[in-house]
C-alpha cells in the first residue's frame, strides 16, 4: 500500500471511531448525521432527493432510513398529493439531537485540525474535495 494511502485509512478509521463515538450518545450513527443534516434544512425530503442531495444511491438512504425509523429517528409519510411518493420527517428526537450533534462535530474537527495551520486546513479541503471530485460518480 502507498504511504499516502496508508495514511489517509488509519485517519479514515480513526475518524470514523471518533465521529461515531461522539453520535451515537444520541442514537445516532454515522452517516445518518448527513441524512439528519439534510433534514434538518428541509423536512419531509423523498428518499430520491436525499440520494441526490447527498451523492448517494437512492436504495442506501431507503436501508438508512429504515434503520434510523427503527431507532426513532424519522418516520416515513405519503406524499399527500402523489401517493406513489414517500416522504421523509424527522421526529421530535432528531430535532431534539440537533444541536448536541452539531456542537460535538465542532469539536470533532477542531480537535483533529487544532495542530494545523490556516493555510494547511485550507490546502487539506482543496485536497480532499479534489479526491472527491476524482473518485466520485457522475
Amino acid at each position: 500500500m502507498t504511504e499516502l494511502l496508508r495514511l489517509f485509512t488509519r485517519a479514515h478509521k480513526l475518524l470514523r471511531a471518533e465521529t461515531d463515538e461522539a453520535m451515537s450518545r444520541y442514537g445516532v450513527r454515522v452517516g445518518q448525521n448527513l441524512v439528519l443534516e439534510v433534514l434538518w434544512e428541509t423536512d419531509g425530503r423523498t428518499p430520491g432527493e436525499l440520494a441526490a442531495r447527498l451523492g448517494v444511491a437512492t436504495p442506501t438512504v431507503v436501508k438508512s432510513a429504515s434503520r434510523m425509523a427503527a431507532a426513532g429517528l424519522l418516520t416515513r409519510r405519503r406524499d399527500e398529493s402523489d401517493a406513489r411518493l414517500v416522504r421523509l420527517y424527522l421526529t421530535d428526537h432528531a430535532r431534539a439531537v440537533r444541536d448536541p450533534i452539531e456542537t460535538g462535530r465542532a469539536r470533532l474537527e477542531q480537535r483533529i485540525t487544532d495542530s494545523l495551520t490556516d493555510e494547511e486546513r485550507r490546502v487539506l479541503r482543496a485536497a480532499l474535495t479534489k479526491i472527491i471530485d476524482e473518485l466520485a460518480p457522475g
